[in-house]
């Protein structure tokens, strides 16, 4: 039966071939389509190497079992051979009845809902919900693992988004010593393995093993050259030196012992003559002595370094590929800042709603997929449906003159997400402060006044009860104004009113000192 095998291997290469190219012919219409269509690629072309692996052995015979097969449908009567295995064949579906049998003319066509099958995508498990399809990262467990290191600097989200690459001083101020602990080392394989993933995960079709062998070769010369960034002073035979080195921002001098800056060369001097500088060097060189007997030590090609630098070479070298990951991600990079900036400006009712709109444009996308290739839904009918077609607002935005929902970029810059409740109108909300502030001057908010007894008589009128929203601010103040009208009337009524000879009124304090000042 190989002869059979080896038909159905050239037959299966053929159908990968076809669907290759028809999936390549495609124009998605966003990024989950994208790396739909990419990770199916990738699964058609691993299946390609094995077949093709497959074929190869076939085509080689080592065992020459192919060339006696060959030979037996050559020579001989024919038919015999062609029996013979036709009883092999249903003597195989006699004993399993129920084996399904491959159909490669459907086996990689794309399933469509008519057709009663589930429809799994190749990334609906893939990403969280904060990725989004592969637009953003996902770094808040790492966040949360990098402020439970000792010794770090306490940074927002943003600010790690910014700095997670950062393993040197100022950015990072952990010493070096400190940096070999199993907590710091499982720290920077976590954050390498999830960069790797993601890149694994976004760009299937990249030559992926190419890029990661040439990360491991470029660190490996830049170990052996000590050019490492952060850990190039271990490296070297010389470590403890007595001249000031220029490292860290580079503005100041910087000492290596203690992996400290300093802006003044007169504190620098003074610095190295203490007994904490002092301390720390002696550390150092016993610690580089140390590497140096380990390494001249005879005990196998694999035992050249010791626990603490075999542990300094791998942090060194998962730094190293995080910087490397953090340079191809930069766009990612950018884009997550900028998303976690604008969530972070949202109400969880927006960000609920937004959750929303998201699975409805997957479902109106697939639903929309799903029909272009009906052939039941022509041209002319998906033309005339587009007429008769709700308006699809999930976020509810308001409808602009065209009767099409405005940008949601407008949405927000009128704040019109923002709620307004208004109790004397009835508990009414209102959408945006432009919309609250110009209600105080409407029919319901003037209703709702005069309900509660609320004129507008008096001085200012109802000009006073604006920004006021609760029944009892509006009764207070309306007694309050009441009350002040009250005062203001007894005090005109108690004032007594005198006369002169000439018809002149006036109050009895004027007219009593004009009386004796003997004017009257």
């Amino acid at each position: 039966m190989l002869i059979e095998d080896q038909r159905f291997l050239h037959e299966d290469l053929e159908r990968l071939e076809q669907a290759i190219t028809e999936r390549v012919s495609e124009d998605p219409r966003n990024i989950k389509d994208r790396l739909n269509r990419d990770h199916q690629i990738n699964g058609f072309l691993t299946r390609i190497q094995d077949q093709s692996k497959r074929l190869l052995d076939i085509y080689k015979d080592a065992e020459g079992l192919r060339s006696k097969e060959v030979q037996s449908l050559t020579t001989g009567d024919p038919f015999e051979e062609f029996y013979k295995q036709f009883e092999d064949v249903k003597d195989f579906h006699r004993r399993y009845p129920n084996e399904p049998v491959e159909n490669l003319e459907r086996a990689y066509k794309r399933r469509r809902a008519e057709e009663g099958e589930p429809i799994v995508s190749e990334i609906d498990n893939m990403f969280t919900g904060e990725e989004s399809n592969g637009r953003f990262l996902d770094m808040t467990t790492l966040h949360e693992d990098y402020l439970n290191l000792p010794g770090v600097k306490r940074l927002s989200y943003l600010q790690y988004l910014d700095n997670f690459d950062a393993f040197e001083p100022p950015r990072l101020p952990i010493k070096r010593q400190n940096k070999v602990t199993d907590t710091y080392l499982k720290y920077v394989a976590d954050l390498a393995s999830y960069l790797e993933g993601f890149v694994r995960r976004t760009k299937p079709l990249d030559d992926l093993p190419k890029l990661f062998l040439r990360l491991d070769r470029d660190f490996e010369t830049a170990w052996e050259n000590g050019t490492v960034p952060g850990w190039a002073k271990l490296q070297s035979k010389d470590v403890a030196t007595d001249g000031p080195q220029t490292e860290g921002t580079g503005s100041g001098t910087w000492c290596p012992d203690c992996e400290k800056e300093f802006n003044n060369p007169n504190v620098y001097k003074a610095h190295l003559t203490g007994k904490k500088h002092i301390r720390n060097a002696e550390a150092k060189k016993s610690q580089a002595n140390g590497a140096a007997d380990d390494a001249t030590k005879p005990s196998g090609p694999s035992s050249s370094l010791s626990g603490t630098a075999l542990k300094e070479r791998v942090i060194a070298s998962h730094e190293f590929r995080i910087r490397a990951l953090a340079d191809l991600l930069s766009n990612e990079r950018s884009n997550t800042r900028v998303n976690v900036e604008r969530k972070q400006g949202m109400t969880e009712r927006e960000r609920q709603a937004e959750l929303d709109a998201l699975f409805a444009e997957d479902d109106a996308a697939m639903i929309a997929s799903d029909r272009r290739g009906d052939p039941r839904h022509g041209e002319d009918s998906g033309s005339d449906s587009d007429s008769d077609e709700k308006v699809y607002n999930p976020l509810k935005l308001p409808l602009a003159w065209d009767g099409k929902p405005i940008p949601y970029w407008l949405y927000k810059l009128h704040g019109l997400g923002v709620e307004f409740s208004c109790e004397i109108c009835g508990n009414f909300v209102y959408m945006g402060r432009r919309a609250f502030d110009k209600h105080f001057s409407e029919g319901r908010h003037v209703y709702g006044l005069k309900c509660l007894g609320i004129t507008g008589s008096g001085a200012g009128g109802l000009s006073l009860f604006r920004e006021i929203t609760s029944i009892q601010d509006a009764l207070t103040l309306w007694e309050k104004i009441k009350k002040e009208k009250r005062d203001k009337e007894s005090k005109e009524d108690g004032v007594v009113q005198m006369e002169d000879g000439e018809g002149n009124v006036m109050p009895e304090r004027i007219y009593l000192d004009l009386q004796k000042q003997g004017i009257l």
